[in-house]
């Protein structure tokens, strides 16, 4: 199973992890994992690429993870396109598990309360 948390402090959404092989099917033919997939890289080439905001990302192939975390001090314009960004990525990937609930877990943790 795939396991996508969104980490959060006092509403504000700043950054994720994903982990773990969906097992939907073979490696290359993994729809669910094509998605999740497609969905990071998106949202880590908008957010590095395009923004140009120099996320922390960490990553390791051999178990399937990558963790994305936004820069703390953002502009308020940056800050706004990301809270978009991050939060339509959150809810793609809850309708995702709607669709895939054996396959796809999708959490959310607050950081503000640890």
């Amino acid at each position: 199973m795939t396991t996508v948390t969104f980490f959060s402090e006092e509403e504000r959404v700043t950054g994720f992890s994903v982990s773990g092989h969906s097992g939907y099917a073979p490696e290359g033919a993994d729809i669910v994992c094509a998605a999740v997939t497609s969905a990071v890289r998106l949202a880590e080439c908008t957010i590095n690429e395009v923004l140009g905001l120099e996320a922390s990302v960490k990553a390791r192939q051999k178990d399937a993870f990558i963790s994305i975390r936004l820069p703390r001090a953002l502009g308020d314009s940056s800050d706004s396109v990301c809270q978009a960004l991050l939060t339509g990525m959150m809810v793609y990937l809850t309708q995702l598990h709607e669709e895939y609930p054996e396959h796809l877990l999708v959490l959310e943790h607050d950081d503000s309360e640890v």
